[in-house]
């Protein structure tokens, strides 16, 4: 369905307008025209299948409510369409009395009472369609009411995920590498998983690799979440990435949004996610483009399976790709991140929790299990943090906090660990005639990406220079 033919100029409330929204979101409509090439032809033919497999709630959810639509506008550009002018569809839309609140808006006209008036500071969905802006106090309302039905009738939250180095990576195939001409030239002779999960899109001149497990995620997932794409790649990209991780279009539908359809240049937001910012997760591999909704952030290991990806990103390492190896499927970054969604999703549920449900915040239980992460930790830094620079402003003091763990600038008996940048320095030593664990810095940071302690002794400090 499109917003552009079926705008419900006539109603008198906008309950309708959120019908529209919701089966816009869940129909797979882009008609905006930067869908790469087959896209419409799909959407056109899921419109025309009338039955709802069980594994499709969203669709459903799409349809539970009947919405009577003006086909008087089409064009919102015309001043006349189907015989009938602004002037017809106001008297058609509310009384003379009646003043309208303009909770929406496409093409510059308001899609209540049919004038035409903007509002520059409504939020544009362009993943929806490029002339839809929606008022910020219509925003709320469609939220509220979304977010009552996800989390009474559904037990669900969103998720909003990024695509590359999160959940697929990918390569020019002009920086395919001669050490990697194998994924192109010996195809049979790759193991299965690689077989099923490398595809080269001639069309699109590159090669992506699906992260292994990322079936399996995005199927568990999509029970406790609605879940959208949000890339900083391009559309017809975006879609060409959907199709590949959703070919059943089960999961994501309409729910993509790509870099043309951000409010603010090379960040993104939740501003223009259909959801209440208490119920939203975000997995990305980057913190920097989420500024203002870090505290939904799980920040993912990023996947470099490619050469190029590796240097791109200065890594020496060789990639997974030249080493001809991957990622483990069940002890992967996926696979990992699956069981902290789950069980975020399994305390804000928890129903031994005496507070009223929909006053509950995703964020504070991710900050909850977070900190147990480092629990009962005791940290002091050694040669990591510059001398002159605030100690409890650094990032990694700061994230070894976020983590549970109590940082300290001096040494004393309930220091469990020094976090160390040279192994001979007094309290490195200390920490090595006193039993306790003496780690790099990575330590830290690889237990923040795993959502897990790790082995202290897989992050040594240069053991040959400390002295007892």
């Amino acid at each position: 369905m499109s917003l552009a033919e079926d705008s419900p100029v006539h109603s008198s409330s906008s309950d309708d307008f959120a019908a529209i929204l919701e089966a816009e979101l869940d129909a797979a409509s882009n008609s905006s025209g930067d869908s790469v090439e087959g896209a419409e032809e799909e959407e056109s033919g899921d419109e025309d299948n009338d039955d709802i497999s069980d594994c499709d709630l969203d669709h459903e959810r799409a349809k539970r409510q009947k919405v009577e639509l003006y086909p008087g506008i089409v064009n919102p550009q015309s001043s006349s369409s189907q015989g009938a002018t602004a002037e017809t569809i106001v008297s058609l839309s509310l009384p003379e009395e009646e003043i309208c609140t303009h909770p929406g808006f496409f093409a510059g006209m308001c899609m209540k009472c049919g004038l035409r008036a903007d509002d520059d500071s409504a939020v544009p969905l362009k993943y929806i369609d490029k002339n839809l802006r929606l008022a910020n106090d219509e925003m709320t309302r469609l939220r509220d009411k979304d977010f009552k039905d996800l989390l009474f009738h559904r037990k669900k939250l969103y998720l909003v995920l990024d695509l590359d180095h999160t959940l697929l990576n990918s390569s020019r195939l002009s920086d395919i590498i001669e050490e990697e001409a194998y994924l192109n030239n010996d195809r049979d002779s790759l193991p299965g998983t690689l077989k099923t999960s490398l595809f080269r899109l001639d069309r699109m001149h590159m090669m992506t690799k699906l992260r292994p497990y990322v079936h399996t995620f995005l199927e568990e997932a999509s029970k406790l979440f609605e879940m959208y794409i949000y890339t900083m790649g391009e559309r017809p990209y975006a879609l060409e990435m959907a199709d590949l991780l959703d070919p059943g279009n089960k999961y994501f539908h309409s729910r993509i949004i790509a870099q043309g359809d951000c409010t603010q240049k090379f960040q993104k937001g939740l501003d223009i996610v259909l959801g209440r910012e208490s119920s939203v997760l975000i997995l990305d591999d980057t913190e920097a483009v989420w500024k203002e909704n870090k505290e939904n952030l799980i920040l993912m290991d990023r996947y470099h399976f490619f050469a190029s990806s590796c240097k791109n990103f200065g890594f020496s390492q060789k990639s997974l790709s030249l080493q001809k190896t991957d990622e483990s499927e069940t002890e992967g970054a996926l696979a990992t991140v699956l069981k902290v969604l789950q069980h975020v999703h399994s305390l804000f549920f928890d129903k031994e929790c005496k507070d009223n449900l929909e006053d509950r915040d995703v964020r504070q239980v991710l900050k909850t299990v977070r900190k147990q992460i480092l629990k009962d930790c005791k940290i002091v830094f050694t040669r990591v943090i510059p001398v002159n620079f605030t100690a409890e402003q650094h990032h990694l003091w700061r994230m070894a906090e976020q983590l549970g763990a109590t940082c300290s600038t001096a040494v004393d008996h309930s220091v469990t660990h020094v976090v160390s940048g040279d192994a001979g320095t007094d309290k490195s030593r200390w920490a090595v005639r006193k039993n306790k664990f003496v780690v790099n810095l990575g330590w830290i940071e690889a237990s923040n990406i795993l959502w897990k302690r790790q082995p202290e002794e897989k992050f040594p400090v240069n053991p040959a220079r400390c002295k007892q």
